[in-house]
């Protein structure tokens, strides 16, 4: 059974401050939030490659369990989710402001 505690302490414990885009790419790729034809590159547009409104409410929970980090409403940026790169750099910039 997931433990959401567990899995956050595993997550802020052991992940380093930085996000790569590498990592958001496996995200998207282990949760299948996207399944797309093609690989997804950093510089890859996610809306492009299938991610909807319900896929991004996916990756927004998914966001917050493997990485503790949560996305306020007012934070929604079509530019902040466009790409796995800019995902990871708004990512890594929330993380580093909560340290």
């Amino acid at each position: 059974m997931f433990d959401a505690p567990k899995a956050a302490c595993f997550s802020h414990c052991t992940m380093p401050e930085l996000i790569r885009a590498e990592d958001v790419i496996e995200l998207l790729l282990a949760e299948q939030i996207l399944e797309p034809q093609e690989p997804i590159t950093p510089k890859a547009d996610l809306f492009a490659l299938g991610l909807d409104s319900m896929a991004l409410m996916q990756l927004m929970l998914q966001i917050e369990i493997h990485f503790v980090i949560s996305i306020n409403p007012a934070e929604f940026a079509r530019e902040h989710f466009a790409t796995a790169e800019a995902l990871a750099g708004f990512l890594t910039r929330k993380r580093l402001k909560a340290v």
